[in-house]
């Protein structure tokens, strides 16, 4: 301020007293008094235009700088200067974390939709895109409720009562493919609101899973529970001849035997889902299974048929696979097991190892028995799934089989195909990935 003044006075007084001093009279005096004025609106011409250039400055926006030099109008272009630059600092700041809440918010496996205090969206994140089948061009700003028709979130949406969920089908929902969706409405701000969605279907139908798993548990068990009760009872309550009691003993062992192959099969299972994956270290002989699935398989025709079934087993290497012996072991004789007890005794079953130009090896088992009708064939690996429930029973079949079958592929990165047609039998093969096959170090048998 100080300069300012002392700039003011000097371009005031300077030509005054320049004529003054030149030639002191009156009428100098006169000119002197001119001069002086015309040196003040020369002063404020000039600083009226300083000050026009700093307001052009701020009318701008823009953000280089400008020659104003010292004094007033250059201190307040420097303050004004920094004031500007760090509210650009500042709101790049607040813009790069709104971009990295959102980024975290884009990258959330829930569907977020944020709505204005009219429920219309202002955004939403790819999750939910997906969910209602939103269109960021199209759908922006749009009432939610006018996207969203389902006769339950609208009356979820009408009763303003957030404090639970409503389940609702997704956008691509379809019969074959069912989407279920849990929304939930958090209100937020002033009137503002917050949709959160989540794809429920996996947890929903391992639910229905659960629950049909207990109910066919509960099932197996109990059909061989009321026979043993029943020949219990009988053999309590009446004189038997000893051929009757021995013929009534040997049903109740029949049905002890299955209630304890469903036992141990549960057991499998159990252990397959809990157990750590089967390492690399350890290799087996595929020869040695093959060996031990053909005297357990006879032994099974032998016991199932009063003849025993034509087995024909091959491999075209001698090979080893890495894993678990036992769980391989079970997975392969399931598949024979089940072709020895759904093909006639004089149908032959082929088993065979086969060794692909990839390095992978295919187990396979075929069989020339009735066949398995289509929509048969995707459920097959279910727990407790049979086509035929009477037939299964009678030949000792738990209908856990093809499940522990599917899970030890799974955990040798092995992939399970069934083919089947009816009329023509069916063929069941693991094909295991070559990083678990090698070639047998010492070829001693096969």
């Amino acid at each position: 301020m100080f300069w300012r003044i002392a700039t003011f006075l000097l371009c005031q007084f300077l030509p005054a007293l320049a004529l003054w001093n030149i030639a002191p009279s009156d009428q100098q005096s006169v000119d002197a008094l001119i001069a002086a004025i015309a040196g003040c609106y020369v002063w404020l011409v000039w600083d009226a235009m300083r000050g026009k250039r700093l307001l052009s400055w701020l009318r701008a926006g823009d953000t280089t700088d400008i020659p104003l030099g010292s004094g007033l109008w250059g201190e307040v272009f420097d303050r004004i200067r920094k004031l500007v630059r760090a509210r650009d600092r500042a709101a790049l700041e607040s813009e790069r974390r709104l971009q990295d809440f959102l980024a975290g918010l884009q990258a959330s496996p829930n569907g977020v939709v944020m709505l204005d205090v009219e429920g219309r969206i202002e955004w939403f994140n790819q999750t939910a895109a997906s969910h209602f089948g939103f269109d960021a061009r199209r759908d922006m700003l749009q009432h939610f409720g006018n996207l969203v028709r389902d006769p339950g979130f609208a009356a979820y949406y009408a009763s303003r009562n957030f404090q639970l969920d409503v389940k609702m089908p997704g956008r691509n929902s379809s019969a074959s493919k069912p989407v279920n969706l849990s929304v939930h409405l958090h209100p937020y701000g002033e009137g503002r609101s917050l949709v959160l969605s989540q794809d429920i279907t996996s947890k929903e139908q391992a639910e229905a899973m659960r629950r049909d798993f207990v109910a066919n548990v509960s099932h197996e068990i109990r059909t061989p529970l009321t026979v043993l009760s029943g020949f219990v009872e009988t053999l309590q309550s009446l004189p038997l001849q000893a051929d009757e009691r021995s013929r009534y003993l040997d049903l109740m062992a029949q049905q002890a035997q299955r209630m304890q192959t469903l036992v141990s099969d549960l057991l499998t299972l159990s252990r397959l889902e809990g157990s750590p994956l089967p390492t690399h270290m350890e290799w087996i002989a595929v020869s040695a299974l093959m060996a031990q699935c053909e005297q357990d398989a006879r032994d099974l025709s032998r016991m199932l048929w009063t003849q025993s079934h034509p087995l024909r087993f091959t491999a075209n290497t001698v090979c080893e696979i890495a894993g678990s012996a036992s769980e391989l072991q079970s997975a392969m004789f399931n598949l024979i097991g089940n072709a020895i007890r759904y093909s006639p005794p004089d149908m032959a079953i082929e088993i065979s190892w086969n060794s692909m130009a990839d390095g992978s090896a295919v187990f396979s088992v075929k069989d020339y028995g009735a066949g398995i009708a289509p929509e048969h064939i995707p459920r097959l690996t279910e727990r407790f799934y049979r086509v035929d429930r009477s037939r299964s029973r009678e030949t000792g079949g738990t209908g856990l089989g093809l499940a522990i079958v599917k899970h030890v592929s799974q955990r040798h990165g092995a992939e399970l195909e069934i083919e089947s047609s009816p009329g023509k039998g069916s063929r069941f093969s693991i094909t295991f990935p070559a990083q678990r096959v090698r070639i047998a170090v010492s070829a001693t048998d096969v």
